[in-house]
């Protein structure tokens, strides 16, 4: 048998985490049995549906390096199937119209909760006769299709993350609507019902999927059952909470894949961390590893029941230790979009060795990609914004003497060199009796507006390339002291 997987988002929204780990579940376990990755787009919601949402979900696995075997398939394009197989469920009686109408609906609601019952269709249209589907139709109604759910039934399945389910019939809320109501025939088949029509057609040998699926799980069998599909193997992974324990939502600063992206995480870091989201390699001191290691270690049996945490400082750690390992070349392309977002100028092909000089001076710094334009800004800029600690360090009695001190003798150095730079604050340092230590912090708060950054001899150098060291180091004494 080979093992057939799919990743079924809706387009109704830009790919959000949980669904990329989802979908990250599923490419692992696939790759760990040779078999195929398959994407499914779930376009029957057409109002809801866009095509922007579609392209940025293709963007985001891309991204990600989730790269599918078959597909993208579209359920949209998929509608006539559908119908068709509503169509056998009513001829063999396992279907019916109903035309239970939104009120009645509302009515059975309030007294089924004014008893302490929960929600349920009671099932009143099940045996219609045909003239009362006639008078019904006279009367104007449209109706729903509903599958039959049998109270009585017991559904039981071998889930591969919790075990032993077992489901009543009773706790499904009565028979269920697979097709939404039409004046004339069926209407708009929904969720619960393709999904089944899908995965029978694709041969999905598995299910993986959140926990809060669980109960369409029980559903979803008994329809498998109805058309003489083979049952896959289900697994439902843990949801992921935030760090208080409550489902994770927006408000706790949850984005889509894009945003994670826009906010300087790397595909590499992103993609390792959501496999440690609900499970855990067999050498459990082990985070980091790329997908296809992780592919070759992957199991059910390492995957957790309770739900995963996010924690953005692990997040952020694991960016950090792939930027900071990642070869300057490669980096250099990674944060030139974020200079040029920021409005930085240059010319990338004829600066290329100087950008990357930049990128192997604050590469170690850097935790997201994004904190390179804070970074960066000073050598981009002829003018720099002080901090109010730098303008503090500018304001203090000997640093305008130590700075003209700096500028006279950079007017003997036409090349400026590492050498020369040290020589430069050593003679500053021994002629005005000064600490080396402050005279590098008012050097560096001229240069960059900051007294933190990257190593200052480097930093200057590299200013020294672009001709404004002296201009700068005048403008502080001009204008602070």
């Amino acid at each position: 048998m080979t093992v057939r997987v799919r990743i079924a988002p809706s387009p109704t929204g830009n790919l959000h985490i949980g669904t990329a780990r989802t979908a990250v579940f599923n490419w692992l376990f696939a790759r760990h049995q040779g078999g195929k990755f398959i994407l499914r787009i779930e376009d029957t919601d057409l109002e809801r549906s866009r095509p922007e949402y579609t392209e940025n979900i293709l963007a985001g696995f891309g991204w990600l390096g989730l790269n599918w075997d078959e597909g993208p398939f579209f359920q949209s394009q998929r509608l006539d199937m559908y119908k068709e197989a509503v169509g056998k469920l009513l001829e063999q009686g396992l279907a019916y119209r109903c035309y239970t109408t939104s009120e009645e609906l509302e009515k059975l609601r309030e007294a089924q909760k004014a008893r302490g019952e929960a929600p349920r269709y009671d099932n009143r249209h099940r045996h219609l006769t045909p003239e009362q589907e006639a008078a019904f139709k006279a009367e104007g109604r449209s109706c729903v299709i509903r599958f039959k759910i049998e109270d009585e039934r017991e559904i039981v399945w071998n889930d591969l993350v919790r075990g032993t389910m077992t489901w009543r019939g009773s706790d499904l809320g009565g028979d269920m609507v697979i097709a939404r109501a039409s004046e004339t025939g069926i209407g708009q088949p929904l969720y619960n019902f393709v999904v089944v029509v899908d995965d029978i057609d694709m041969q999905i040998t598995h299910v993986i999927r959140g926990e809060d699926h669980i109960a369409n799980t029980a559903k979803q069998i008994l329809l498998y059952e109805a058309f003489g599909g083979k049952i896959p193997e289900f697994a439902h992974t843990p949801l992921i909470l935030n760090m208080e324990g409550r489902k994770l939502s927006k408000r706790d600063g949850v984005t889509s894949i894009s945003d994670f992206q826009k906010m300087g995480f790397t595909a590499e870091a992103l993609v390792n961390y959501m496999t440690l989201l609900g499970w855990s390699p067999p050498e459990s001191t082990k985070e980091i590893f790329s997908l296809d290691t992780a592919a070759k270690e992957f199991s059910f049996e390492r995957v957790n029941k309770a739900g995963a945490k996010f924690d953005w400082a692990k997040l952020d750690w694991l960016n950090s230790q792939y930027v900071h390992n990642m070869p300057i070349d490669k980096l250099t392309d990674l944060i030139i979009p974020f200079w040029q977002d920021a409005g930085f100028t240059f010319e990338e092909g004829r600066e290329r060795p100087w950008l990357e000089q930049l990128v192997g001076l604050i590469s170690q710094s850097l935790t997201r990609l994004v904190d390179a334009v804070a970074m960066s800004q000073p050598f981009f800029t002829e003018t720099v914004e002080l901090t109010a600690e730098a303008s503090e360090q500018l304001q203090k009695e000997g640093s305008a003497d130590a700075l003209q001190a700096i500028l006279t003798a950079l007017e003997n150095q036409p090349q400026l060199s590492e050498a020369a730079a040290q020589d430069i604050i050593k003679q500053v340092v021994k002629e005005q009796k000064l600490k080396k230590g402050l005279v590098m912090r008012w050097l560096r708060a001229a240069l960059t507006g900051d007294v933190h950054g990257p190593d200052l001899i480097q930093s200057w150098l590299l200013l020294n390339q672009i001709s404004l060291d002296k201009p700068r180091l005048q403008q502080a004494m001009d204008v602070e002291i």
